[in-house]
């Protein structure tokens, strides 16, 4: 089998002495260095730095994420039992010390001052109670389609959109409908009641020792089927009732 030389090696040949052409050949093609293109880029480009900083931006932004908790769904909320109460804090004094904190909130709010003889109409109070927060009202029903509901007194511990959860002086949970339930609770001046938040000095305040000048309110349910967070920024306007 004949030996196959280089192609280049038989050009050569062709123009050049065999000497000559081998010592080209050798040179030039065979010890000829191949330069490649590198498989990194350049570490002083700026296309370099540019995919270094989006490479941290994203490493950072794969950490923000991890950290931030996913919100629990209403099925995962349910399951968990994170509104629910536990039986051993169903006891009304436990919540009597959250109705002082609230007194002091709806003094703030209506401007209740210390020292000093308030009164306010319900053109004036209106929007303001609306607006409220009424976790730790003490709410009493004073007329409802609900007969067996008329009577009920206690402390809200949850306000929903729907209802108002309420622990009353038996130490006993009632969930009441707003919907077609009117509901009344008083303010006593500032002056009638100690205004610590003390746990071991907060006591219930009986309607009696309330003074003949507390300030008495009557709200309908049925006008506040709303989140208490939803009810801070929303604007209510009067509507007659005429279902009770």
């Amino acid at each position: 089998m004949a030996l196959t030389t280089h192609i280049a090696l038989d050009l050569l040949n062709k123009a050049h002495t065999p000497e000559t052409a081998s010592a080209i050949f050798t040179e030039k093609v065979l010890h000829k260095p191949l330069h490649l293109r590198p498989t990194s880029p350049d570490p002083n480009s700026q296309d370099a730095r540019a995919r270094r900083r989006l490479e941290r931006l994203r490493k950072k932004e794969k950490s923000r994420k991890r950290q931030r908790p996913k919100p629990l769904s209403a099925k995962e909320k349910r399951m968990t039992g994170i509104y629910e109460i536990a039986k051993e804090s169903l006891k009304y004094e436990i919540y009597v010390p959250l109705h002082r904190m609230w007194l002091s909130y709806i003094w703030e709010i209506l401007a209740m001052v210390k020292g000093k003889q308030n009164w306010t109409t319900a053109q004036a109070a209106g929007a303001k109670i609306a607006s409220a927060d009424f976790h730790g009202a003490k709410l009493a029903v004073v007329r409802s389609k609900c007969v067996s509901l008329v009577g009920l007194e206690g402390i809200v511990v949850r306000d929903t959109k729907f209802t108002f959860q309420t622990i009353t002086r038996k130490n006993e949970l009632k969930t009441v409908p707003k919907k077609y339930t009117i509901f009344r609770f008083k303010i006593p001046q500032p002056d009638t009641v100690s205004e610590t938040l003390d746990a071991k000095m907060c006591k219930d305040i009986p309607d009696e020792d309330m003074g003949p000048d507390a300030l008495v309110f009557e709200i309908h349910g049925s006008s506040f089927e709303h989140r208490a967070i939803d009810r801070a920024t929303k604007k209510f306007k009067q509507q007659n009732r005429p279902e009770l």
